[in-house]
């Protein structure tokens, strides 16, 4: 299985439970292997048959930042929806980190696979 790799996407936005939480920006990081098909692309070094990563991180940080979210889960299945709606990918792992939201630790994060049914 070929992937397109996202490491560490930072993306500043109102997230959170608590409302102090949902009067300041807070940085989340993404994490996200997507299935795609390389060989085309990389055959005739062609753009067009790429999944475009700058393409990809625009997108996402456009949709995150969209409209306030309470919980990193919802992120998750946002992305995930996304990735497989808009991008055609048929398999995706996303990892959504919120470092600092707990003090005694240094991120906590939830993870997701999803991929479209056939």
């Amino acid at each position: 299985m070929d992937k397109v790799i996202i490491k560490q996407l930072k993306v500043d936005t109102v997230i959170g439970v608590y409302d102090w939480e949902k009067e300041i920006n807070q940085s989340l990081y993404l994490d996200i292997e997507m299935q795609w098909n390389i060989a085309q692309a990389a055959q005739n070094d062609d753009y067009q048959h790429a999944l475009c990563y700058e393409t990809v991180s625009n997108r996402l940080i456009e949709l995150i930042t969209e409209k306030p979210v309470e919980l990193i889960e919802t992120v998750a299945e946002m992305v995930a929806n996304c990735l497989m709606s808009e991008f055609n990918v048929p398999w995706v792992m996303v990892t959504v980190n919120k470092p600092g939201a707990v003090k005694s630790c240094q991120n906590v994060a939830v993870e997701i696979v999803r991929q479209k049914q056939d």
